[in-house]
């Protein structure tokens, strides 16, 4: 059996420790839980801009092979098209998504204007033209996510909602079908 040992006083000049585990935990848990959200928001937008790029790369096929042509596909349709390939992220695609389809007159003459001015994106200038057999065509996407953390949104944000804008651009030729 162990002998009772007699409890050591605390020396007067040393100051009281109770509850400093907390108040530093409170102090570095704060930037901690921003910073891994933070992260989290980030890994977010990343897998976002894949999925986007691989679900433009297939609705593409649509103006590339001449389907849009032959099965008279508007722009919605090619917009839904695209969402469904969103896979888990496509219930609010339709709304987040705005698309421009046009013909180019060479691979290397000068993208049209970008429609984000001023923080809000014009649709107006925005078209749906997938030209015929042999055209040069560019087809941009433009996906807006909402940013929760308040840093990153000032960081990402072209929009003046505070969404991060994810912009994916293809070009090509399309393919020779009967027009």
């Amino acid at each position: 059996m162990r002998a009772h040992l007699p409890r050591r006083e605390r020396p007067a000049w040393r100051p009281r420790r109770e509850g400093a585990a907390a108040l530093e935990f409170a102090i570095v848990a704060t930037p901690f839980f921003f910073l891994i959200f933070a992260v989290m928001e980030l890994a977010l937008v990343f897998v976002v801009d894949s999925v986007l790029e691989n679900a433009t790369l297939n609705a593409s096929r649509l103006v590339r092979t001449g389907q849009a042509d032959h099965e008279n596909i508007s722009a919605d349709a090619f917009r839904s098209s695209l969402c469904a390939d969103m896979g888990v992220l496509s219930a609010n695609c339709e709304s987040r998504t705005d698309i421009d389809v046009r013909v180019i007159p060479q691979f290397r003459a000068a993208p049209p204007p970008d429609p984000i001015v001023d923080g809000v994106l014009d649709e107006s200038t925005l078209t749906y033209l997938p030209g015929d057999p042999g055209s040069l065509v560019l087809i941009r996407v433009w996906y807006s996510q909402p940013l929760v953390t308040p840093f990153l949104s000032s960081a990402l944000s072209r929009l003046n909602s505070g969404d991060a804008v994810l912009s994916i651009a293809t070009a090509f030729r399309n393919e020779p079908y009967d027009g």
